[in-house]
């Protein structure tokens, strides 16, 4: 069952995407209500897991992650065994910030941070090692115009 959300909900939700960190009593004040009933409203949201985990975003270049690849994979694979190994590979590897299998002539695209295009071809070769894949294009991001985790509420 879908959970309805209002209003003050979408501008809850702004909030916490805005600054997690900020109290309830700032959220409250922020979205012209009281702290009860946001904390209730927030609460029935990650019930419904229309909140899902909090985390702390981190600057990749201040941590030396400089490089940004974006990964375009084609495979000839497409078994449930091939695809559970290569989830299994994708899951295993912290470079690999985000995989998405895609419709069209590419199948999946993965974006890759790391701190250099050696620690690039070392990730690379062990993932090939792993799993086969019939074709791998890399794009190296040369600069980051935008980014965003926030939906547009």
């Amino acid at each position: 069952m879908a959970v309805r959300i209002d209003d003050t909900d979408r501008k809850i939700l702004a909030e916490l995407q805005r600054d997690a960190a900020q109290s309830l009593d700032e959220i409250a004040k922020n979205v012209s209500s009281s702290k009860t009933p946001v904390w209730n409203r927030i609460k029935k949201m990650r019930e419904a897991k229309i909140i899902g985990q909090q985390t702390v975003l981190l600057d990749a270049e201040a941590l030396g992650f400089e490089a940004c690849f974006f990964v375009l994979i084609r495979t000839s694979e497409h078994e449930a065994s091939w695809q559970a190994k290569f989830l299994k590979a994708l899951r295993d590897r912290p470079e690999v910030q985000e995989a998405h299998r895609l419709a069209g002539d590419i199948d999946y695209i993965l974006k890759v941070r790391v701190a250099n295009a050696r620690a690039y071809d070392k990730f690379y070769q062990a993932l090939i090692s792993e799993v086969r894949v019939h074709n791998v294009t890399a794009l190296l991001s040369m600069e980051e115009l935008k980014l965003t985790v926030a939906l547009p509420l």
